[in-house]
């Protein structure tokens, strides 16, 4: 028997309906905990929003068993929850998504989706929502028969159920076509559109997502548009912030590209956030502060003020200062320890020692805070978190279609260090001096980044931490491989072995099966946010000749410069410094040179009969390798497959001259080499008579 309507009864009385706002947990993932849910329901009660949509898309029960009723320790729970919610004076919205399977013609079906929602308004849920996103558009043979469209079919179910629950004031409706996207041929012309808006009971209010699933930009003329023809204004289904398409993605930038001028043309706006809980403190706080922010609505005074490079855009709303107020209010909940026996800072009072005539207990709670002496290691101290720190990591994990302003500069820069590389290898120029001055800039952009990942690792609320960790690291991760790259390119360190080697560490690579799937395809990175066309080197090999003695010692002494910070001159002498260095000359047919579209950029040179130059040098050479080969790659060769083949050749060259072995030697500095040689599988560790303690020997029989 239907319920006594309350939407009516509130039209009676010309009661204005206020407006939603809040949060819709609508994610694909782990739902959130009861008390993660319970904290938010004091979140929105603090900074004014009053609505929480129940829609985890993993809850069995909401959508893949939606006929099940609950148990009653699940009852139990939802009753807790709801009560929460009143407590706090938020809106608790059940929704149940049954469209995956429901035969929309049965009767039995429909008094079973009935049933399960007087269950839950049992529990003292007074607001409700039916889902029909993501599912099949087609019908059973019996609901063809029933119903001219789905459409139809789901408008009539939806009717008699928000007549059973006595039309309540608030009573959501989802359709398959939630967003122009997925209109056909658009939302004006779209007949499910029309067939919604022309069926479905006025009291009930339908959810949008905007001009796509998730939308970049909502705009006054799209709301227009959609609410003409669903003849009521829409509430947001906001995936602004949602991350369950991504999970290498997180967003914890403002809300914003959505003009507050849409405020007056909505009924409400849900945001559906990010599946780990706790980073959505932005995201939940910069709608609030969008929602107070229509003049309207609070008085006309401004909630946040224009900054100047805002100056002209939304007159109501910043969505740089909202983001400022957001984490400065976040900061205070970092710094709060959630753990007994977390993190804490070095305090002086620690050190005051109390004075008792009890036998403590065995437990670190007053425990005396080691000192070190004189001699002894300083203590690790953490340092605080600062807004600056909370500000950066907005910036590097911003919104889906933008990077926060640091992300894009430390983008920019990468992309001019590497594409004016050869400046680094000439003469100092003005040229030279802008890109030693953008490497430090950038530098200092990288240590901005360890610094912050240090501190977020040592804040005491660990429970925001662990949501957030798996991000840090990855971008910790990448940020390292671009520095150490561009050190490389300047000269700065060594060439890293993980930059040119094809067998890295598993963190020196983007892995998973879906990324290699990704980069076959042949749209990979064409919607990447920082576009640059793709670089790829076409290096050739040739036999080396006496011109090519200058390029081959400049690079050669800029290996060296890499190889330690010491003067080149304090470096252990090699044997093949000779042949490198110009003072002895490759045997015939036993030298080559590496090319790319700037020039040479490695040499392989071998001489077959080593007996001269060792003892120039004071070695005694082994016995099965008596030639010597030597090969050196410019930092900018980053691909190892051209080192092998020019080896390769180099090895086949020696042996048709005659030579049984070929060792070379190497610095201990020169890591890069030495994982070269030790890869490719013929080389192995030799042991040579006068060899200097810096010095590696390799060697492989031809």
């Amino acid at each position: 028997m239907p319920k006594p309507s309350a939407s009516k009864a509130a039209a009676e009385t010309g009661k204005t309906r206020r407006f939603i706002s809040g949060v819709v947990e609508g994610f694909y993932g782990r739902p959130w905990t009861m008390e993660q849910r319970t904290e938010l329901f004091q979140r929105e009660q603090k900074w004014g929003l009053n609505t929480y949509l129940y829609a985890p898309k993993d809850d069995y029960k909401h959508r893949m068993y939606w006929r099940d009723l609950y148990s009653p320790e699940e009852a139990e729970k939802l009753v807790a929850l709801i009560t929460a919610a009143k407590k706090n004076g938020v809106d608790f919205i059940y929704a149940i998504s049954p469209g995956l399977d429901i035969t929309f013609s049965n009767p039995k079906e429909v008094a079973t989706l009935k049933r399960k929602l007087d269950q839950v308004s049992g529990f003292g849920c007074s607001s409700f929502s039916l889902l029909f996103d993501d599912i099949e558009t087609e019908m059973c043979p019996a609901d063809k028969q029933a119903f001219s469209s789905f459409a139809h079919a789901q408008v009539a179910v939806t009717n008699e159920v928000f007549k059973h629950l006595g039309q309540p004031d608030t009573f959501l409706f989802c359709p398959t076509d939630y967003c122009a996207a997925f209109c056909t041929p658009n939302v004006s012309q779209s007949a499910y559109l029309h067939t919604v808006g022309e069926n479905l009971l006025p009291g009930i209010d339908v959810l949008w997502t905007g001009p796509k699933v998730v939308s970049h930009h909502i705009t006054v003329e799209s709301i227009v548009e959609v609410s003409s023809v669903l003849k009521r204004a829409p509430v947001i289904w906001d995936n602004i912030h949602a991350n369950d398409y991504d999970p290498q993605r997180i967003f914890m930038g403002p809300y914003k590209d959505r003009p507050t001028d849409l405020i007056p043309k909505l009924r409400g706006v849900l945001t559906n956030p990010n599946c780990e809980y706790y980073p959505n403190f932005v995201a939940i706080h910069t709608l609030a502060t969008w929602c107070r922010s229509e003049g309207g609505r609070v008085g006309g005074q401004r909630d946040v003020e224009m900054s100047d490079d805002e100056a002209g855009s939304d007159p109501c709303y910043s969505p740089k200062r909202a983001l400022t107020l957001a984490l400065t209010d976040w900061l205070q909940e970092f710094l709060s320890t959630d753990q007994p026996g977390g993190p804490r800072l070095l305090n002086p009072t620690h050190l005051k020692k109390e004075s008792s005539d009890e036998e403590p207990m065995q437990t670190d709670v007053g425990d005396p805070v080691y000192v070190p002496g004189s001699g002894d290691n300083p203590l690790f101290t953490a340092e605080p978190l600062t807004l600056d720190d909370l500000q950066l990591l907005s910036e590097l994990f911003y919104l889906p279609y933008e990077h926060g302003s640091t992300a894009r500069t430390m983008l920019t820069e990468l992309d001019w260090l590497k594409a004016h590389r050869e400046a680094v290898g000439e003469a100092e120029t003005e040229m030279t001096a802008e890109w030693r001055s953008r490497a430090k800039c950038f530098d200092v952009m990288c240590v901005a980044v360890f610094t912050m990942f240090n501190r977020l690792s040592n804040a005491p609320n660990r429970s925001i931490l662990y949501d957030l960790y798996n991000y840090i690291c990855d971008i910790k991760s990448g940020v390292t491989l671009a520095r150490a790259y561009v050190k490389q390119l300047g000269g700065q360190s060594r060439p890293s072995a993980q930059v040119m080697t094809d067998d890295p560490e598993p963190w020196g690579f983007r892995g998973g099966l879906s990324g290699e799937f990704q980069r076959m395809l042949p749209c990979h990175g064409n919607r990447d946010l920082f576009r640059h066309p793709p670089m790829t080197s076409v290096y050739s090999i040739r036999p080396f000749c006496p011109e090519d003695k200058t390029e081959i010692q400049k690079i050669h002494m800029e290996m060296q410069r890499g190889e330690a910070k010491a003067p080149a001159a304090a470096l252990p002498a090699l044997i093949s410094d000779g042949l490198a260095g110009g003072q002895l000359s490759p045997s015939p047919n036993c030298g080559l040179v590496l090319e790319d579209e700037r020039g040479v950029c490695g040499y392989a040179l071998g001489l077959t009969d080593t007996t001269a130059a060792a003892l120039n040098n004071q070695r005694a050479l082994p016995g099965d390798f008596p030639s010597l080969v030597t090969m050196q790659l410019h930092p900018r060769v980053t691909d190892p497959a051209p080192a092998r083949r020019m080896i390769g050749s180099l090895l086949s060259l020696m042996k048709t001259s005659g030579s049984r072995g070929v060792f070379c030697e190497l610095r201990q500095g020169d890591r890069r080499m030495f994982d070269f040689y030790s890869k490719l599988g013929s080389f192995t560790t030799l042991k040579m008579a006068g060899q200097p303690q810096d010095v590696i020997a390799m060697g492989t029989s031809l």
